[in-house]
């Protein structure tokens, strides 16, 4: 079955089926990101299915995506220049094992956090947190977490605190290396204060989970780079993010060394958005890869708040619309300003806020990044907001929209989710006719109804 409700999100399921579509638009200047936008979250843990039969259909399942990425990959190479596909980790991934890899990145970041706090640090942005090593080794040490000629061997062995301090993304890479050691990595528990292992829920399946995702990002990354593709890597919830971002820059590491072919996403209704931003562009910098984000606002508020109720925890969303506008301001800001500076950066402004492009548009202006150093583009999504894309294609700025691209069931979730993330379309769609309306008498009145 072939779609073609382009007014309504929905594009096509081969590659011959979005050929007229992608373009039509290029002919005004738009590229496309194409999205197989299948997508799984947890489930209520009631399935009749052995463990082992799960997770073995987990894993053909898993492989049964990334082929289909693979298709998307080609579609992409062969229906639009310079384009982008889109890839999900809950597809390629099993989603419980995102939430148990998320677990232990965030309980390892929070350890650092406890740990400044005792210094006096609290308050300070995030990377001007710097732990020195000395009172850094004999606190572990102290703490019960390993002797302290272990804890040295792991500052030598990684080169860590070579200048005598350790901030976040030095400890983050301790955390890497740790986690090939056979024996745990033991933290305080945050109630008791004695040690326990960090690793507990991590064990050797995990080991191979995390290996076989690994390898299935390498296969499609590959797959792009021979094929100038790029890849976005879209954002999911919050307990799976963790997880999804380490991954999306493990590939950034090895693929983005000469231009960004792997683009992650960082969601603006985080609070969390800014300190994620920063780090990971410095953490590029330091490293010297090409740093690339799609900097979205969120699609899964209802969601992140229903569950933070549920589990009683902190709401990880901003607390207004406003403070999310702020955010995503405040991050597309730092990322303009370092690739004035000339850093390795590149950013995808993803929005229908009219606002925010003005002020994109400005700030490129004010910091002399011109569209043809294609270091900032734009997306929507299709059948949304045309009246931003297309005068924007036709002005020369680079302009996507995404574009759903699969099997029909297998997208209706993303579909499902667009609908509700974007109640106001109404409101949009009533500026899109006002401004047609709009046109239609001005050449109306000029006396040339068919000319431009």
């Amino acid at each position: 079955m072939k779609m073609t409700f382009y007014g309504q999100f929905v594009a096509g399921e081969d590659q011959e089926a979005i050929k007229p579509l992608l373009r039509r638009n290029q002919a005004f200047g738009v590229g496309a990101v194409l999205d197989y936008s299948v997508e799984e979250d947890l489930g209520d843990g009631r399935s009749r299915t052995s463990a082992a039969d799960k997770e073995t259909g987990d894993e053909a399942k898993c492989d049964r995506h990334m082929e289909t990425f693979l298709r998307c990959i080609d579609a992409s190479r062969g229906c639009s220049e310079d384009g982008f596909c889109a890839i999900k980790l809950t597809a390629l991934a099993r989603p419980q094992f995102l939430v148990c890899f998320s677990e232990v990145l965030v309980k390892w970041r929070r350890f650092f956090h406890q740990m400044a706090a005792e210094e006096g640090l609290a308050g300070r942005a995030v990377l001007d947190k710097k732990l020195q090593v000395e009172k850094l080794q004999e606190a572990l040490a102290n703490l019960g977490i390993a002797s302290k000629a272990e804890i040295q061997q792991w500052f030598t062995g990684e080169n860590v605190g070579t200048n005598g301090t350790v901030d976040l993304l030095d400890w983050n890479r301790l955390l890497d290396s740790r986690t090939k050691l056979s024996r745990p990595l033991l933290i305080p528990n945050r109630k008791t204060g004695q040690p326990e292992p960090l690793l507990s829920r991590f064990g050797e399946e995990e080991e191979q989970q995390l290996k076989r995702v690994l390898q299935r990002m390498d296969v499609l990354a590959r797959s792009a780079m021979e094929q100038g593709v790029r890849l976005m890597v879209d954002a999911e919830q919050s307990y799976f993010q963790p997880a999804i971002s380490r991954l999306a820059v493990e590939t950034q590491r090895r693929f983005n060394r000469s231009q960004p072919v792997i683009y992650n996403t960082h969601q603006c209704y985080l609070r969390e958005a800014y300190n994620n931003v920063t780090g990971d562009v410095e953490l590029s910098h330091r490293e010297g890869w090409h740093f690339g984000t799609k900097l979205v606002r969120g699609a899964y508020m209802e969601q992140e708040k229903e569950r933070a109720a549920q589990m009683g925890y902190e709401d990880p969303i901003n607390p207004t619309y406003e403070k999310t506008n702020e955010m995503y301001h405040r991050c597309l800001d730092y990322v303009l300003e370092k690739i004035k500076q000339r850093w390795k950066a590149s950013v995808m402004v993803a929005t229908h806020n009219e606002d925010t492009v003005k002020f994109t548009l400005h700030r490129m202006k004010e910091l002399g990044i011109h569209p043809s150093d294609k270091k900032v583009c734009f997306g929507q999504l299709l059948g949304m907001c045309d009246q931003i894309t297309f005068p924007l294609g036709q002005a020369g700025f680079p302009v996507y929209k995404y574009v759903p691209f699969g099997p029909v069931k297998e997208v209706l979730p993303y579909l499902s989710r667009r609908a509700q993330e974007n109640r106001g379309i109404m409101q949009r769609a009533n500026r899109e006719r006002d401004l047609l309306w709009k046109e239609v008498k001005r050449r109306l009145l000029s006396g040339n109804p068919f000319s431009p």
